[in-house]
This record gives structure tokens, C-alpha cells and sequence, in this order.
């Protein structure tokens, strides 16, 4: 491991945090639309946060569109999954109990099956497949969002026993996609009946005369309300919310959910001052399901409700330090019309995504480092790695999986959240992002971004790899080492270089030592002039490598 690079990583946020905070003091910008330059600097930094990368072919996209065309059309919902998770675990002979075929989809067959091995299988099938849908070439925010959603209502299939069929898992992202640019009211009820969450956090066990309080507590704690500074729920408020929550569980027959009545307490619920002492009826029979709704009500009339999900909004598209200037200035006025717009997600991502604080790039551009999934699946998009064909399932499947494993190697999974309240880096202070780098990680990354410029990554007989020669080809006039080198950085990189560096990047790699620009424009102007001969080639090719080895193994490369 490489000390220096891992604390030279660390000191280019600290450094940019801190020469903001002493440059410019209390921010000036807060929602106002921005109306300034719109061109390669601004369309890199909106789609960096926005997508899973900023692809050379989407950025010059979006330059010829306006910023508010721009914005719309990144909050337009992506098209459904158009294929369900796939028995991609019998390629090795193993036998499905239920008779799904290989490469058939197992989503509709066999969930009662007690097969503890099987809805392992499953569980991890529908994990690849997951990947699959955030790798997806696309121009939507959706299946970010959808990660941010995962993050926010955090699960975990590697500690959910074997009550949770996989099948749960795989209608829960279902439920997290459909609300994802929707409203959140809708979600979190949504959530709240969700059969994978009430088995997760023991719903499906809270009846009356013996509540379970562990999802009554997040609903509160983590889902809605927070732990904000005037979040003041009580115990005594918990307690009461659990036993509204009585009696929603799941068919141990059907796996869908249903209301008990039987199990529901029918007792009146008192609440504490922080929801004004209110009190919700209770109700027997069918009509105890509706307390729910007076319950979301209740919750939702606080206005700390707001505040808490655009905080963790910002936290993830923009930067994890909110202070008393951020807070005034961002989160109150977006809250405002979070709550004005009856808590439908698109207006705020619109006025934040659209605002002049967003914009203000020398707050917001390279302040973050890149969770795992953001640093493999960019990488991926932005050299345009070339993947299987979607018809060809076992090649796309092994690709996938060797995506989401490396991902998990430097600590971030979809579906296996450590912790309820989320990924570590989202919410745990003072470190936040800086989480995602320690000496495990950083070497990992290393070696991912080593091994995907020389010989790439093979999984089951499939390789995965950057061609650099596309990459460059696809560029305004990559025969000129100039603008090779700063069209590159422009996408790859959102922390500036020095005009020294560029230069040592030129002369030492680019020119081989050589003090003239000529040297490489005459070997790129000679490949182009003879793509196939092996000699020109490799000229250009090796020196590409070189050069985008190096940009990858900057610690400023892992900043977003």
C-alpha cells in the first residue's frame, strides 16, 4: 500500500474544503436559478453526480441542450426493467429444486421453498442483476436515485435469515423504483407494508399485547423525522407508532402482505407534544389497516421531516458538510419546497440541480470521494468499456458479477448495507466519505484501475477492459497532445492540474522524452493512417496506457 498516495487522497478534499472555508466564508449562493456559463465543466459535474458517469458522447449530448432542458431530462423515469433476475447458478451444474431452467427467470416460481441454499443463490442472482440495471447505458438520475433510496431505507440480504425469499428482495427494489422520482409520502408507506422490510425489521412479529418496536423506532429515527435538532420525538412516541404498526405482516402462504386484524392493537394512541399530543382512534376489524394513514399524516405534518430528507439528499449529490450558512441558505428554502409540492422528490432535485450553489464549482466539484459503485461504474461508462451483448446472458451475467464483486472488495454492495441507518460514509461523522478510503480500499482501487488499463478482468471466460485508443478517438483532436491531455482530464478528473503536471504528463509519457508535440502527433497521425499495422499501433497504444494509468492512479482521480 501506498502511504503517501493514500495520504495525499485525504489531503486533496481536507485542502478543498478548507481553502473554500477560508476564500469565500459564508456562501452567498443558495437556490437562485443559475444562469451562468453552461459548457463542459458544468455538464461533467452535473452528470458525475447525477449518473453513474459522464460519457464522452452524453456530455457533448447535453451541451447542445439548455441546463433546465439538461436537468428534465435527467429527472425523467428510465424505462422498466425489461428482464427479470435469471437462474444464472446452474451454470455449474447445480440443480434448482423448483425446475427453473438456466438462464429462465426464478422471480414468479418456487418462493416457498425452504431450500436455505437455493435462496442464497437466488438472493445473490438477484444482486448481479442489480448491478446490471445501474451499469445501463442511460440519460436518467433513476437508478441513482434508486441507490440513494437503498441508502436511505438501508437492508441487507447477507443478514436476513431464511425467512426472506429472495423473491422479497427483488420486489423491494421494485417498490424503491417505482416511488424513486415520486413521492415520498407514498414511498415511505410503501415501505412501511413492504413484505422484505416488515421481515427485516420484524413487522411481521409486532402484534398486540406483544409490539415489536424495531420498525416503529427507524420510521422516526432514520425514514422521516430524524435525529435533527428539533426532532424531538419521545420513547413514549415509538411506543405508540409500534402499536398502530400491529397487525400489517405477511402471508406465510402467499409471501404478499395483509393486514390481521386479530393481531392489531385497537387501543387509542397518544402521541407527545412534538406531533401535538396527538391522538390516533383506534380501530377493530378492517378499518384498524387506516391507522397507518393518520399515522404518515401525523408524521409528515413536522416540518423536520423536510429538513431531514434534504439534508441527506445534499449529503449525497453535493457534499456531507451542511453548516449553519448551508442550512440557511440550501436546506430550509428546498424543504420549504419539498413540503409546498406535497413532498414529490422532482421539484426539489430540480431547483437544487438547477441552482446557482450547485454550480458554484469551486464549493461543490471535487469535494467528495467516489463511494465503490460509483468509482467501478463510472470508470466502466466513462471509457466506454465495452460490454456483452444483452442477448448473451451467460457473458453478461459473469460481467456483471465481476463489477459488483469488485465493488464489494472495496466495501460497498448493493443489497448487503451493513448497518440500518446506512452506508457507513453517508452518515457517519466526522469522516463521512472519507470512509471508503482506508488501506484495504485504496490498494483494491488501485489494482482495479491497474489491471482495467493493461490486460482487464476476466470472469468465467469474459474480459472486461479499457480500450484507451477508443476512449482517445473519441475526443475533438486527440493528435494533439495538448488537447489530448486536457479534453481527458475534463472528463476523468474534476480536481485541476497544475499546468506543470500537464506538462510532465506530455514530455514524460506522451513525447517519450521527446521535446516536440510533433513526436506524438506523427505516431497518432500514423496508426490512424494504418489502424491495423501492429507496429504503429502498439506505439500509440502503450503510450495511452501509460498516460491513462498514471491520471487513474492520482489521488485526485478518486475526488468527484
Amino acid at each position: 500500500m501506498n502511504e503517501t498516495l493514500l495520504t495525499k487522497k485525504t489531503v486533496a478534499a481536507q485542502n478543498l474544503t478548507s481553502s473554500v472555508t477560508g476564500l469565500g466564508g459564508p456562501l452567498t449562493e443558495g437556490l437562485q436559478e443559475y444562469s451562468g456559463t453552461w459548457d463542459t465543466a458544468q455538464v461533467v459535474h452535473l452528470l458525475k453526480r447525477t449518473l453513474f458517469g459522464a460519457k464522452p458522447q452524453d456530455i457533448q449530448y447535453f451541451k447542445t441542450r439548455t441546463l433546465q432542458q439538461a436537468v428534465d431530462e435527467l429527472l425523467l423515469p428510465s424505462a422498466a426493467p425489461s428482464t427479470a433476475p435469471l437462474n444464472n447458478y446452474s451454470i455449474n451444474g447445480y440443480v434448482d429444486p423448483s425446475a427453473v431452467p438456466l438462464w429462465q427467470t426464478w422471480v414468479n416460481t418456487g418462493i416457498s421453498i425452504a431450500d436455505k441454499e437455493l435462496n442464497q443463490k437466488r438472493i445473490e442472482s438477484f444482486k448481479t442483476w442489480w448491478l446490471g440495471r445501474a451499469i445501463q447505458p442511460s440519460r436518467s438520475i433513476h437508478e441513482k436515485l434508486v441507490v440513494f433510496w437503498h441508502n436511505h431505507f438501508a437492508i441487507n440480504t447477507n443478514n436476513s435469515g431464511d425467512r426472506l425469499k429472495a423473491r422479497f428482495w427483488y420486489d423491494h427494489y421494485l417498490t424503491l423504483r417505482q416511488h424513486a422520482l415520486g413521492n415520498f409520502k407514498s414511498m415511505a408507506k410503501a415501505i412501511t407494508l413492504d413484505p422484505a422490510m416488515l421481515y427485516f425489521l420484524n413487522g411481521e412479529t409486532n402484534v398486540k399485547g406483544s409490539p415489536n418496536e424495531n420498525y416503529a423506532r427507524e420510521l422516526q429515527e432514520l425514514y422521516t423525522v430524524g435525529k435533527g435538532p428539533n426532532s424531538k420525538y419521545t420513547e413514549d412516541d415509538v411506543k405508540a407508532a409500534a402499536l398502530v404498526l400491529t397487525g400489517h405482516t405477511v402471508s406465510p402462504t402467499t409471501f404478499t402482505y395483509f393486514f390481521d386484524a386479530g393481531k392489531h392493537d385497537a387501543s387509542n394512541k397518544e402521541f407527545s407534544s412534538f406531533y401535538s399530543n396527538k391522538i390516533i382512534t383506534g380501530y377493530s376489524g378492517a378499518n384498524g389497516a387506516t391507522e397507518v394513514d393518520e399515522l404518515m399524516d401525523m408524521i409528515f405534518s413536522q416540518e423536520e421531516l423536510s429538513k431531514h430528507i434534504c439534508r441527506k439528499i445534499y449529503r449525497f449529490f453535493i457534499y456531507y458538510k451542511i453548516d449553519s450558512s448551508i442550512e440557511q441558505t440550501v436546506i430550509t428554502p428546498l424543504a420549504q419546497i419539498f413540503r409546498n409540492n406535497n413532498y414529490n422528490i422532482q421539484p426539489v432535485l430540480a431547483t437544487l440541480f438547477k441552482s446557482k450553489h450547485f454550480y458554484d464549482l469551486i464549493y461543490s466539484s471535487a469535494c467528495i470521494i467516489k463511494s465503490p459503485l460509483d468509482f467501478v461504474i463510472d470508470l466502466c461508462n466513462e471509457y466506454g468499456v465495452v460490454l456483452p451483448a444483452a442477448t448473451d446472458n451467460e457473458a453478461t451475467y459473469a460481467v456483471w458479477e465481476c463489477i459488483q464483486n469488485e465493488a464489494s472488495e472495496m466495501q460497498q454492495e448493493l443489497g448487503a448495507i451493513p448497518e440500518v441507518a446506512g452506508w457507513y460514509a453517508y452518515y457517519q461523522e466526522p469522516a463521512y466519505h472519507e470512509l471508503w478510503v482506508n488501506t484495504a480500499t485504496y490498494t483494491r482501487r488501485n489494482i482495479f484501475t491497474d489491471r482495467m488499463i493493461a490486460d482487464g478482468i476476466m470472469n468465467n471466460n469474459q474480459n472486461i477492459v479499457i480500450d484507451p485508443i477508443a476512449f482517445a478517438d473519441q475526443l475533438a483532436n486527440p493528435g494533439d497532445p495538448n488537447l489530448l491531455i486536457t479534453q481527458s482530464l475534463e472528463i476523468l478528473l474534476r480536481y485541476p492540474l497544475s499546468e506543470s503536471a500537464k506538462e510532465f504528463i506530455k514530455r514524460s509519457i506522451l513525447l517519450s522524452g521527446q521535446l516536440q508535440d510533433y513526436y506524438w502527433t506523427n505516431a497518432w497521425d500514423a496508426y490512424k493512417a494504418n489502424p491495423t499495422d501492429t507496429g504503429t499501433k502498439a506505439i500509440v497504444l502503450n503510450r495511452l496506457k501509460a498516460f491513462y494509468k498514471y491520471i487513474m492512479n492520482l489521488p485526485e482521480y478518486h475526488l468527484c
